[in-house]
């Protein structure tokens, strides 16, 4: 009953946090008000879609389509954030960057990970919390709470009234450019890898995992910071509290849903492998070494 109430309270803390934001990141200067707000119509998108498929996924005990899901959201939100301030000036076609480059992102990550899951029948994220309704519904929210904290930067910047910095363009783009391909190669590297049958039972510890123990979620983190800086110069008020989104992309990837539950699963299966333990010792967890 304890742990029931204390789910059930965090449940209300993520959803209340969001909606809070989503508040206080409102454009004022256009007198919005908040039901009417981009900011607010966003969030209700994210987290009504995120319901909407959480309950057949409850019921026939699957996440088969969780991480599906995530990139369809983040892909139906930029839609609307197109549709709803599309006015075919040049500042706003400056605006669709960041939100091309989001696409290119959720359309990648989303049908990587979907093909993955398919191909390995399941995800071990899931595996304890899948059956019990609160944990798997709360699993389901912090995906919403992902999305919504991720695309902070370009909603803000979408009803925001101020333009864009050339010069912040160009930084966030090669920030973004450099993150994706990281992230891309690293999930590259680690498929062959696995798909090797030499390479049944082993960790891989080559190419860029040899620099990280976590490459692609370290370029997952300089993708967002990319986006971040792109749309810096269009914040203004309490729009910046938008610059929390790659704060929060590391706290969730190192301690939520990422890093934290690989390690652990890595320390069950090769715990006592002298090999492990070196790369372990040797490899940095999640900011890559230059110089070795």
């Amino acid at each position: 009953m304890k742990n029931m109430i204390i789910r059930f309270v965090f449940l209300i803390l993520i959803t209340g946090f969001s909606f809070g934001l989503s508040f206080l990141l409102m454009d004022t200067s256009s007198g919005d008000e908040l039901w009417s707000s981009v900011t607010f119509k966003s969030w209700g998108l994210i987290f009504g879609i995120q319901a909407i498929v959480f309950l057949p996924s409850f019921l026939f005990k699957t996440e088969h389509y969780f991480d599906l899901t995530g990139g369809f959201t983040f892909i139906y939100v930029l839609g609307f954030l197109i549709n709803s301030e599309y006015n075919f000036t040049n500042q706003f076609s400056v605006k669709l960057i960041p939100l091309v480059l989001i696409i290119i992102w959720a359309i990648r990550l989303s049908s990587f990970l979907f093909i993955r899951v398919k191909r390995s029948g399941k995800d071990l994220r899931f595996d304890e919390i899948k059956t019990n309704f609160l944990r798997f519904l709360i699993a389901w929210a912090l995906q919403g709470l992902w999305v919504f904290m991720c695309l902070l930067p370009v909603i803000s910047m979408v009803s925001s009234k101020k333009s864009l910095s050339f010069n912040y363009i160009i930084s966030g783009v090669i920030f973004w450019i450099v993150g994706w391909l990281i992230e891309v190669f690293s999930d590259i590297q680690k498929t062959r890898f696995n798909a090797n049958k030499k390479n049944k039972g082993k960790f891989i510890s080559s190419g860029l995992w040899s620099k990280s123990r976590h490459p692609n979620y370290f370029g997952e983190f300089i993708l967002w910071l990319g986006i971040t800086i792109i749309a810096f110069p269009s914040f203004s008020g309490f729009q910046y509290l938008a610059c929390l989104t790659p704060v929060f992309v590391y706290l969730l990837l190192n301690n939520v849903s990422g890093v934290n539950l690989l390690e652990e699963i890595a320390e069950k299966r090769w715990g006592e492998n002298e090999d492990y333990q070196n790369y372990k010792n040797n490899t940095p967890v999640f900011f890559p070494k230059i110089f070795k």
